[in-house]
């Protein structure tokens, strides 16, 4: 059984699709887990460890793909608890354990970012970051778990809403209106392709000598800037790219009104330098480098035409 936690955000519905399509027993587990032909569904609050230990029973791999409410007093309540109470009931499973993570832990990075980055948070919704991917890679050192870290670069893709290209640039311009990109749109942003990462993900899990290890998900080399990323979108679109420039204190006043940008003013840093995300280990090992932008933007354009 493969059994996915967080089963309807971004990743784990597509990681659900790819694992269905493939007839593998796949359990799908959220607070309200969407029914997908072929799976099973188990609703769980996984802060909750007795209720954790019963999600995962029964297991053989476990994908740890949540996404909490953009909240850092949510963060930090939640995320630790999650992650104890996972490891607690992979141990008890004999399940092996894939952790989808982000690169807030590694803070402000001059250069690109790699598997052997090291951890400087510079935000607090960072330093949570940090520590349940210390316990986690603990354990592992320990022998008391096989496990993985997963990591992606912000990421856009069909179907992801929560992705921040999507909400600034493909949606606006699905709807006729004019795109917006944080702080500075002339630095570079590595951005994952959300279907990559799921596929990713499942590659990884395979993969034998993949485990205890950290990954970089598959992502495009040569990322676009913000402008060039608009530009490319907006040709989907038949659309001129023009755009605006959300800067440090437009988004400050925003942040009195909308909780969500509020939330996000700790991590403006990785918009105003170049965000260089490096999967050259999984290219490497698995053959596949990433979509090419100018493709995942199609696909992306393509489904929020569908939705308007």
């Amino acid at each position: 059984m493969i059994t996915i936690l967080g089963a309807g955000g971004a990743i784990g519905s597509k990681l659900a699709r790819l694992l269905a399509a493939r007839n593998a027993p796949v359990r799908l587990v959220g607070r309200t887990p969407r029914p997908l032909a072929g799976a099973e569904t188990y609703a769980a609050d996984l802060a909750d460890r007795e209720q954790a230990i019963r999600a995962v029973a029964g297991s053989r791999v476990v994908h740890l793909v949540v996404g909490l409410k953009y909240d850092l007093r949510v963060w930090q309540d939640l995320w630790p608890r999650i992650m104890t109470n996972v490891v607690e009931a992979c141990q008890r499973a004999q399940a092996r354990l894939v952790f989808f993570d982000n690169v807030y832990m590694y803070g402000k990075v001059s250069g690109p970012m790699t598997e052997d980055t090291p951890y400087a948070p510079c935000s607090k919704k960072g330093e949570v970051r940090a520590r349940i991917a210390t316990e986690l890679m603990a354990e592992v050192k320990s022998g008391g778990l096989t496990a993985m870290i997963a990591r992606s670069a912000d990421f856009y893709g069909p179907d992801t809403r929560s992705g921040v290209p999507n909400v600034l640039v493909l949606e606006p311009l699905a709807k006729g209106r004019k795109p917006s990109w944080l702080v500075d749109a002339e630095v570079p942003h590595s951005l994952t392709f959300t279907p990559d990462a799921a596929r990713g993900v499942a590659m990884l899990a395979e993969r034998e000598t993949a485990w205890n290890q950290v990954w970089h998900l598959p992502t495009a080399p040569a990322p676009p800037t913000g402008r060039e990323f608009i530009e490319m979108a907006a040709r989907e679109f038949s659309a001129a790219p023009r755009y605006r420039v959300l800067g440090r204190p437009v988004l400050r006043a925003a942040g009195w009104f909308n909780s969500d940008v509020r939330e996000s003013y700790e991590m403006l840093y990785q918009s105003e330098s170049p965000y260089l995300f490096d999967s050259t280990k999984f290219a490497r090992e698995f053959g596949f480098a990433g979509t090419p932008y100018s493709d995942g933007i199609r696909a992306a354009a393509d489904s929020c035409k569908r939705r308007t």
